[in-house]
């Protein structure tokens, strides 16, 4: 009878890098959880802990042993295993040897197809403490480390020097050596609150140890703690801090004991657009900015600290000294760059790369310009406006402030624009051609700005497709795939009535002098942005055959792609949706052996009831299915196809489609050729699963 108890392993190191801290828990208990599972050693529960100095994992009620293992292997046959006089044969004996046995010794295996010499024995569990060590040393060979550190006398290498190795089961110390560290019940404390080592008598007070010793262990309780901290500061500020999901991650991955505090800088810097203050102060110095009610960047911040100072006045005001250069800077790069106007930038950009047989930004910018004139103009918008955008779009690239802080690109750009007193109409569309920057992003809020994202795009799209330099795998420099959505999400979400092939085509055009296959080329990127319907789709969870039936249409208008693929997705549940999806699918396979050119239907040649009786009602449907798909009102038109149910299944029925009289198979063959068009307005359901 095997025991089961609790096994902690933790990994004590020097401070890991933020960033990377949560995959690399998520993998050491991945692997650990894996190898448990491969070893067949059961467990209750399996626990993450991380935190700057350690990674670790609480395997609760695991088996300390593996059960005994029966093992059968079988040889060969007995007519091949021995001789006419019944000695073993040379197959016999080799076989044997290799089991570690004489022939003597093999069992017999009999079944109704004959009979084999055969090896039982049982193979003993091995104990948890004899496989621990290579448990260890296969999930530190399988952390995603970017990068490893040598130390000491070189001869070790990972992420960062390891100190401690903690290997506990209940409250024995397991043997097991990592980097020439052997295993004991010590772990580190707090680096200032607590430097002495602690002991943990048991694997299940893992945690309540450390916090004796100023360590929050748990990674989510750390985030909780100073998210509600955070909270809990700005309301007595009377304001609202500036949210971010992987700054709080990285703060949590930066202490073991989160103390927030709130200090505050010089108000004259709130001259500087708030995007850039926002930036310096989140993304350089790990601060929680705050807003007041309406938005406005208020001249105070909320910091997480290590420790619980005697005198937080003093790590207030250290932390308020280091913001202060990095804000003057902004403040700085801010007030130069209002010397110079945006379109005296757009000269500059021509010493910019952006691809090298594509040529500078600066001849991007113009190709944006024309392009977002002319969908501009497709979408009865301010032409004028959303092509003076296109022109200034990249201007902020070449400006100090962006040089700086590369995330404020955009958002400059619509604050120098501004300045310069060009309208707002292009001011706001120079922000909003970056959108939807990742996924869930805003949109461009305006079909000014709408025409300028969708120019930017397909300016690169098609450039690269130009020269032949298509996403291959994972890799994907230029972002195509971002793009796409992108476009598709604007088309979509803002119901634009634009054809991808009108769009393609506009970018393509302004090529001219690079692209030499430009009816390739247009042909393709439209393919690409077909096929990235199919993840968009995936991603909102609608099954494959849906977006199939849809694609095999191939409507090139993204609102009207979208309207097929939600009214097919809700028919797919329609009680009749089965059955017309085989008999689309039989019709589909019918036709395509047709020897003759199908014509149309001769009501004179109808003879039989159930082909009467399907051409009454496929005539009786059809001005309803036309006019519906016309307005793009797929659900009404397949909910009327949905009626020829009954008279499909009493033709396929009754009817012999391959009759002896030519004219009449003839006949058969337009009529079911004019059922299967009627589907084809909205989508191909023969290919519904």
């Amino acid at each position: 009878m095997h025991q089961n108890n609790d096994l902690l392993i933790e990994l004590g190191t020097e401070e890991l890098p933020p960033k990377a801290l949560k995959s690399l828990s998520e993998s050491f208990t991945q692997s650990i959880a894996n190898q448990l599972e491969e070893a067949r050693l059961g467990y209750t529960n399996i626990r993450s802990f991380a935190s700057p100095r350690r990674l670790a994992v609480l395997v609760s009620g695991v088996e300390t042993a593996q059960a005994d293992e029966v093992v059968e292997k079988r040889g060969p046959a007995i007519a091949a295993a021995f001789d006419a006089d019944g000695n073993p044969t040379k197959a016999a004996q080799g076989w044997a040897r290799g089991m570690g046995i004489s022939v003597e010794q093999a069992d017999r295996l009999k079944t109704d197809k004959g009979e084999w010499l055969m090896y039982k024995a049982t193979v003993p569990g091995k104990a948890l403490k004899e496989l621990v060590q290579s448990f260890l040393e296969i999930a530190v060979k399988q952390l995603p480390i970017p990068k490893t550190m040598r130390w000491g006398s070189g001869e070790h290498h990972f992420i960062r020097p390891l100190h401690r190795l903690t290997v506990l089961l209940g409250d024995e110390v397991l043997p097991a050596k990592l980097f020439g560290i052997v295993s004991s019940n010590k772990v580190t404390g707090h680096r200032f609150h607590h430097p002495d080592d602690l002991t943990v008598q048991n694997a299940n007070e893992y945690q309540e140890t450390l916090r004796k010793g100023w360590v929050i262990a748990d990674f989510a309780e750390r985030r909780e703690k100073i998210q509600q901290a955070v909270t809990e500061l700005a309301k007595r500020e009377n304001a609202l801090p500036v949210w971010d999901e992987d700054l709080i991650d990285e703060v949590a991955s930066l202490v073991e004991y989160p103390v927030a505090l709130v200090a505050g800088f010089s108000e004259a810097f709130l001259a500087v657009p708030k995007e850039a203050l926002i930036y310096t102060m989140k993304d350089d110095q790990r601060y929680f900015p705050l807003v007041d009610q309406t938005g406005n960047l208020l001249p105070r911040f909320i910091f997480i600290t290590n420790i619980e100072s005697k005198d937080p006045a003093q790590v207030v005001s250290g932390n308020e000294k280091v913001v202060r250069p990095r804000l003057a800077d902004a403040q700085f790069f801010f007030d130069t760059d209002k010397k110079t106007k945006l379109a005296d930038r757009v000269s500059k950009l021509d010493s910019v790369l952006f691809q090298k047989q594509l040529g500078s930004v600066g001849d991007k910018a113009r190709r944006i310009e024309a392009n977002a004139g002319a969908i501009a103009k497709a979408l009865n918008a301010d032409a004028a406006a959303a092509a003076r955008a296109g022109l200034l779009a990249k201007a902020d690239l070449v400006s100090g402030m962006v040089m700086e802080f590369p995330e404020v690109q955009g958002v400059m750009g619509m604050h120098y624009a501004r300045h310069d007193g060009e309208s707002e109409v292009t001011a706001q569309a120079i922000e909003a051609h970056y959108r939807p920057r990742f996924a869930g992003d805003a949109l461009p809020s305006s079909l000014e700005g709408c025409a300028v994202a969708l120019a930017d795009k397909l300016d690169t799209l098609v450039g690269i497709f130009g020269i032949g330099q298509t996403p291959k795998g994972d890799r994907d420099p230029f972002g195509l795939r971002r793009a796409a959505i992108g476009m598709i999400r604007i088309l979509v979400e803002k119901k634009l009535p634009l054809d991808l092939n009108d769009l393609v085509g506009i970018a393509v055009k302004s090529y001219a002098a690079i692209i030499s296959n430009p009816a390739e080329v247009n042909q393709q990127v439209v393919d690409f942005l077909l096929g990235r319907f199919r993840a968009w789709y995936q991603e909102q969870g609608i099954s494959v055959d849906v977006i199939q039936a849809v694609l095999a249409r191939r409507p090139t208008v993204a609102l009207d792609f979208d309207n097929r693929v939600k009214a097919v997705a809700e028919f797919r549940s329609n009680p009749q949706a089965e059955a017309l999806a085989a008999a689309n699918k039989r019709v589909s396979n019918i036709l395509a052996k047709a020897e003759s050119e199908i014509g149309v239907v001769d009501k004179a040649l109808l003879t039989e009831a159930a082909e009467i009786a399907l051409y009454d009602a496929l005539n009786g449907i059809r001005e309803t299915v036309s006019a519906a798909a016309t307005n793009g009102d797929y659900s009404a038109a397949l909910s009327a196809l949905a009626t020829l149910r009954e008279p499909v299944d009493t033709f396929f029925d009754s009817v012999m489609v391959n009759a002896e009289d030519s004219k009449v198979r003839n006949n058969r063959l337009a009529l079911l050729n004019a059922l299967r068009g009627e589907f084809l307005k909205v989508a191909d359901i023969s290919l519904l699963q």
